[in-house]
Parts: structure tokens; sequence; C-alpha cells
């Protein structure tokens, strides 16, 4: 049988980053830049304040106390979005707000907290500063956070919130990103059937595309759904060629032994499919190869099975094609908190959850772990791997688990 890595690295393989296309600003959130972004200006253009106070020079403040506070001269005010203030000289100030630009000759300001303000007539004409202030403090410089002529973004950062927003500070209406791949996903089977009607005696309801789907858009992609096929090469054969301008097929059901997996005849002879048996639980029968020019992934009809196989293998080609540097997924170190056993010499993917307690990760297995029991996937938050050359886990031991939505659990950080 092929091991899980190299089944992976085949499929890895096979599959290249998507074309890149220009995409407005929003509609790129969550994908994977196809360029460096370099900045054409400052970031902030220009000096401004970073609090609400007053701006003035610190060497006039040095010798400030909160017992013997220094008087300054009140020259003008400054707020954010209104022009330049005026520029200040020895022993005088400007009243400004946050965002505001700097006054020519203030290097600092010191916040309205430190301070006693005192009118003459309409507007304050002093002001007395209580602490003595170091140059710069509270001052955003022209180009602190970005400078023109940097590469801000590189290519191959994924555009996360931040990321976003930095491009709009950049003037980016539009951007250059590896598009979404598009999925096309087929069940198959006699007994198979999608949502509507109901049930016959000896009749299953289509989970496994829905749940392959959900998997896909997860994953950044776009699912596009083919329905059902039953045991008939021509059905089969007319469902697959509906699946026009798709990057990826995924078939589930059809490729084990029974005499009706009739999937794996006709991709063998549509195009080049390997069969394989993979050491890897749930699951083992297994197809990759291509139909056309389309990668071609089929998976067992079995629902978890399906769904963990996809998480293994489809998961990280998705990844790939969206032009991820790194298309693996995340996973951690935790202690078990109770045995499983593990025949058959494959590498067991137990669903489970893991959490964090003290200054350890510790995870446990969730539910019935037939391959048929999808509900105790929806109790789990991880996937527990148990290697192939171990017939058992045991309390205690260390395992390395694969977090199922990528994220900690807990809010841990």
């Amino acid at each position: 049988m092929l091991g899980v890595d190299a089944a992976r690295e085949q499929v890895l393989a096979a599959v290249r980053p998507l074309p890149p296309v220009e995409l407005p600003l929003l509609d790129a959130a969550g994908l994977v830049l196809a360029e460096d972004v370099v900045s054409d200006a400052d970031i902030p253009p220009f000096r401004n304040s970073a609090m609400d106070g007053y701006a003035l020079r610190a060497a006039d403040v040095a010798g400030a106390t909160a017992e013997r506070p220094v008087r300054l001269t009140v020259v003008g005010e400054a707020a954010a979005g209104t022009g330049l203030p005026p520029a200040i000289g020895p022993g005088q100030a400007v009243r400004i707000m946050t965002g505001a630009p700097m006054p020519e000759g203030a290097d600092t300001v010191v916040r309205f907290e430190e301070t006693d303000e005192f009118d003459t007539g309409p507007r304050r004409s002093e002001v007395a500063v209580r602490r003595a202030v170091r140059a710069g403090e509270n001052v955003r410089e022209a180009g602190e956070d970005v400078r023109a002529g940097a590469v801000v973004l590189p290519r191959g950062t994924v555009l996360r919130p931040a990321a976003i927003g930095v491009l709009a500070s950049l003037n980016r209406a539009t951007v250059r990103v590896h598009r979404r791949p598009r999925v096309g996903i087929l069940s198959t089977g006699d007994e198979v059937v999608d949502l509507g009607p109901p049930l016959r005696p000896g009749q299953i309801r289509n989970s496994n595309s829905y749940t392959l789907a959900a998997l896909v858009r997860e994953s950044g992609g776009e699912p596009v759904l083919l329905g059902v096929a039953r045991d008939r090469t021509e059905e089969i054969r007319a469902k697959l060629r509906q699946a026009e301008d798709v990057d990826l097929l995924v078939t589930s059901g059809g490729v084990s032994i029974g005499d009706f997996d009739l999937v794996k005849q006709v991709l063998q002879a549509e195009g080049e499919v390997a069969l394989w048996q993979v050491r890897i639980k749930p699951g083992k029968p297994m197809a990759f190869g291509r139909i056309g020019s389309v990668p071609l992934l089929g998976l067992p009809g079995n629902p978890v099975a399906a769904f963990v196989a996809f998480v293994q293998f489809g998961r990280p080609a998705l990844r790939k094609m969206l032009g991820y540097r790194d298309p693996g997924i995340p996973t951690l170190r935790a202690r078990l908190l109770s045995g499983h056993e593990n025949r058959g010499r494959r590498r067991h993917f137990v669903r489970g959850i893991v959490e964090r307690r003290g200054n350890e990760w510790v995870a446990w297995p969730c539910g019935l772990q037939g391959s048929g029991v999808l509900t105790s996937v929806t109790a789990a938050n991880c996937l527990i791997i148990l290697p192939e050359t171990w017939d058992s886990a045991e309390p205690g031991d260390e395992v390395e688990v694969q977090l199922l939505d990528g994220v900690l659990p807990g809010g841990a950080a």
C-alpha cells in the first residue's frame, strides 16, 4: 500500500498555482498575492501627532515638573484634515489633535492630561506643561509604517484583513492574486439520493457532495456540484463530461473492489488514473490521475473516509493551486488522555478534541469512530494521528494532531 505522505506528494506534484487574475480589493480577501506590492509613497505621508495635546519643542520643557510647570504661548490649533498648522518658535506651542500634521519647529507632543490650559479672551493663549518630554514622543514620522519604494507585501502573502487595509492605504483598488480553484464534485452509487425526494428502502442521502463542497469552500475553492451518478458507465461518463471549466474533479464512491464500483473503470477509460490502496484509516481505496487536463481525486464512499481523505489530499492540493507557500496542514503536539487501538497498520486519523491545559496541549478521541459516523466529526476540533507503526496508543503518549479549522482552540495564542 502507498503511504499517506507519498500519496500526498504525488497529488501535490500534479498541481500548480493557478494563473493570476486582477480582482477588486475586497474580492481578493483570503486569496494569495501573485505579485510583489511596492509602495509608491510614504505611509503616513507626513509627520503627525499620535495624541491629542500640544505640539512643542522638547528643549523648552526640559525642566518641567508638576510643582514647577513651564508656561508656553499658544500660537494656533491643528486638527486632522485641515491643512498645515502655523510654525512655532522657542517658548511656543500649538494645540493639536491626533492625526494632524506637526507644526514646523515642533519635535514632540505632550498629552492634554499633562498640561493646564489658560484662556484670555476668546481663545487659549497659554499652556502650562507639567512634565519634561523626549524629542519625538507621541509623534508619527512620515514613512513610519511604509517607505516609498519598499516591498510592502511580497508575492505569496495571504490577504488577511490587515493586508487588505495596507493595500487600501496604498490606494490599490485592485490586486493580482491566484484565482479560486473551481472543483467539480460527483457522488456515485445506485443507493445515493440527492436532496428532495423521500428515501426508498436501501437508499441513503447524498451527504458526501455537500460535505465535500463545504470543505472546498472552506479551503478557498469554488464547489461545482455535479449531482449523483448511478452505477451505469454511460451515466458516470456523462456527469464527468458536464464538468466544464473546473480545475479539479473530486468523486466519492466507486473506487473499491466491489462488482458495481464502476467509477474506476470509467476513469481508467477516460483518462490517466491510477487506483491506489493508501495506508490510511478511515478509508483505503482511492484513485488519482487526470481526465483530459483536469486532475481527478477519487475518494471512498463512506462519509468520514471521504472527509478525512479530502483533508489529507484535497485541501493541500487546493492550497497549492491558490499559491500558498506552504500547502501543509497545521499540526501541534499533544498528550493523549485516553488510549485508542490501531489495528491494520495504517495511519489512523482519529476524530478528537484538543485543548490547552496549563502548559501543555491534551487530546482525546470523541464519538464513535466508524467510517460512516459523520456526527463524530461535528464534535471534533482535530484529527489525532496514530502512526502506522503503532498497534495502539496509550494514555500519556505524545501524538501529533491536525487542527480541523486551522485555528488554535479556546482562543489560545
